[in-house]
């Protein structure tokens, strides 16, 4: 949990709380105000049930806030896409590194499971990890 608090330093703001404006599905999100370029991350931990996904929401929207890929509601979902994937990159470096990786998987940490309790994030996400690492992206319907 080390890394998280870490994060939470470093954050302008986090709001445990659900928006009235995101839908029902929504766990966490990044907001820009273009005008005075304030940050707003927003989690919502009744919808975040495990430490693992804490972590994984976090980073991600700290991805967002670090890279500063933040988007529009209305934008074309391939820009979408793009900065989904720019704030994963960014989650997976700060919260595995490959020299972590690999030597989770020296001590016997084989399994897709095995790897997100060690590193105690979700199995989507080790995967996306996995994948980065191995094959340069984040295609996991390629390849896993």
């Amino acid at each position: 949990m080390g890394k998280l608090i870490q994060l939470y330093n470093w954050l302008v703001f986090i709001f445990n709380r659900q928006l009235p404006f995101s839908n029902e599905d929504t766990k966490a999100l990044t907001i820009k105000l273009y005008d005075n370029d304030t940050w707003g991350i927003f989690l919502d931990e009744t919808r975040l049930e495990t430490q693992a996904d804490k972590n994984v929401a976090a980073f991600h929207e700290g991805g967002h806030y670090a890279t500063g890929t933040t988007h529009k509601v209305y934008s074309p979902q391939d820009l979408i896409q793009k900065h989904e994937n720019c704030a994963d990159k960014w989650a997976i470096k700060h919260l595995i590194s490959k020299d972590e990786l690999d030597e989770a998987i020296s001590k016997g940490n084989t399994e897709i499971w095995q790897l997100a309790e060690y590193f105690d994030v979700t199995e989507d996400f080790m995967r996306k990890a996995i994948c980065l690492y191995a094959h340069g992206n984040l295609a996991v319907d390629l390849y896993l």
